[in-house]
């Protein structure tokens, strides 16, 4: 009854609405319900992103078996501590840094000038688990974007590996499944996509320093941030290779955990705040990330069900994802179902007949390269998209046409996209884990919608001519 005695009121007409600016689009509201039900064609169910058919024949092009010769390689340099030797040719961190260099380089050459390599070196100075100055270095591989070069997605694993004390730079640390699992991703990527052209720019790297505190990643972000890279998406993959933890459960060989970030780790207080007066705990940049993850890579396509977990990482552990999280960008990390404590950071030895270690025994290859599928997925689909809508903003005063304040007015930034198609409101309830519905607004950067904003969350995503649809961009509360 009240919905009735509100649509017979007098007031604004969609077409007095519209003809009062160019940029303003007027929806109609929802019917009492779900924000998934629609009183008009102008709402509908949310549309998956259909993957490209040349990523569909990428992803069958992925190998298990070159997967498992880089991580059978790296195992091979017999430890990758980043203390150990950085002159050896044969055993070492400097050894693996070489070998992987040479292959990104190996990869660079078929990509007709598109794919740089970067052999990136700092010192870092005395630290925790850095005793002496140490030369650290990250094998960055960098394919440039065409249209948009300067919105950026990443993805590494770390090179380095170690056994149960952290500080032992000299006993064997084969690090098969941490990280070689990963940065056999990295390489496999590498070697798919350096034939492909994207409007973003996609980077691919082994970072060193993991184990001894993030340091490699950390001075990557930095960089980056100084750089003022736009950073749109970053993936660690760390411990990526087993199925199974071999602690008594099964197997679970199609299953990849994702985890993200609960409240944005650079959220100052007063944005924390906000963030939790609107309801918008789950709703930073990196959980639209992960979102995008969840309908860009569906397991009909990869084999492999992505499990997003709304924490930042396992308790008392981390990996690269958070040194692109403290410079303020969209990371997450990758990893396996259920991870082997029991062989993992062990040092290489048979007990009661009983190998321990991080050996390549313990690696399921086809389900590393699932991994790589929805690695594949994430990044053609992100980096072929337009970029996240920027400046999103949600105005709380109506404006002076409208009457009360059951209407939502919506702003952005326009994109700069060259392809742009336009941009799609979507919605959900407040406790709806993904987004539900869409509205296709067109190409403006203002919306008002007859639809409460107390009762349901509000993002914007661009479209572009081909249909390829970016993350959402969630709206701050307009000033």
């Amino acid at each position: 009854m009240e919905r009735s005695r509100d649509a017979s009121r007098t007031g604004p007409t969609r077409r007095a609405l519209l003809s009062a600016s160019a940029a303003t689009a007027m929806v109609a509201p929802l019917a009492v319900g779900t924000a998934a039900q629609a009183a008009s064609s102008s709402a509908a169910p949310l549309r998956r992103q259909e993957p490209d058919k040349a990523l569909r024949a990428l992803i069958h092009r992925i190998d298990p078996d070159r997967m498992r010769a880089t991580v059978q390689r790296l195992t091979e340099f017999g430890t990758r501590h980043t203390l150990s030797s950085q002159t050896d040719q044969a055993r070492g961190i400097g050894a693996a840094t070489d070998w992987v260099i040479g292959q990104m380089q190996a990869i660079a050459a078929t990509s007709n000038g598109a794919m740089t390599v970067q052999r990136q070196s700092f010192v870092q100075p005395p630290a925790s688990r850095i005793p002496t100055p140490t030369t650290i270095t990250n094998c960055i591989a960098t394919l440039q974007g065409t249209a948009s070069p300067e919105r950026f997605y990443v993805i590494t694993g770390h090179l380095d590996s170690r056994v149960t004390d952290v500080m032992d730079f000299t006993s064997d640390a084969p690090g098969a499944d941490d990280d070689a699992s990963g940065v056999a991703v990295v390489l496999e990527l590498a070697r798919l996509f350096a034939g492909h052209r994207f409007p973003g720019t996609i980077v691919l790297a082994a970072v060193a320093g993991e184990e001894q505190g993030l340091y490699g990643s950390s001075f990557m972000a930095q960089q980056m941030k100084a750089a003022g890279a736009d950073v749109q998406g970053m993936f660690s993959n760390d411990i990526v290779g087993a199925s199974q933890a071999w602690d008594g459960t099964p197997p679970n060989p199609h299953t990849l955990r994702l985890f993200v970030e609960g409240i944005p780790t650079a959220a100052t207080p007063d944005q924390i705040a906000l963030m939790k007066s609107v309801g918008g705990e789950n709703d930073g940049a990196t959980h639209q990330l992960a979102r995008f993850v969840v309908q860009s890579a569906p397991a009909e396509l990869t084999g492999a069900n992505v499990r997003v977990i709304w924490r930042r990482d396992r308790y008392l552990r981390g990996s690269d994802h958070l040194s692109f999280q403290q410079q303020g960008y969209p990371a997450a990390r990758f990893t396996e179902p259920r991870e082997n404590f029991d062989h993992e950071h062990q040092n290489t030895q048979i007990v009661d007949g009983v190998q321990f270690g991080d050996l390549i025994e313990f690696v399921d290859f086809d389900y590393l390269a699932r991994v790589a599928k929805v690695n594949a997925a994430a990044l053609w689909s992100l980096a072929t998209a337009p970029a996240t809508p920027k400046g999103v903003q949600i105005h709380t005063t109506p404006p002076a046409t409208l009457s009360g304040t059951n209407f939502t007015t919506l702003s952005w930034a326009a994109n700069p996209d060259a392809d742009l198609a336009g941009y799609e409101v979507v919605m959900r309830e407040t406790t709806a884990a993904d987004w539900t519905s869409a509205i296709d607004v067109g190409n403006v950067t203002t919306v008002t919608l007859d639809i409460s904003k107390d009762n349901v969350q509000f993002g914007i995503r661009a479209v572009d001519q081909a249909g390829h649809r970016s993350p959402v961009g969630f709206p701050q509360v307009a000033a």
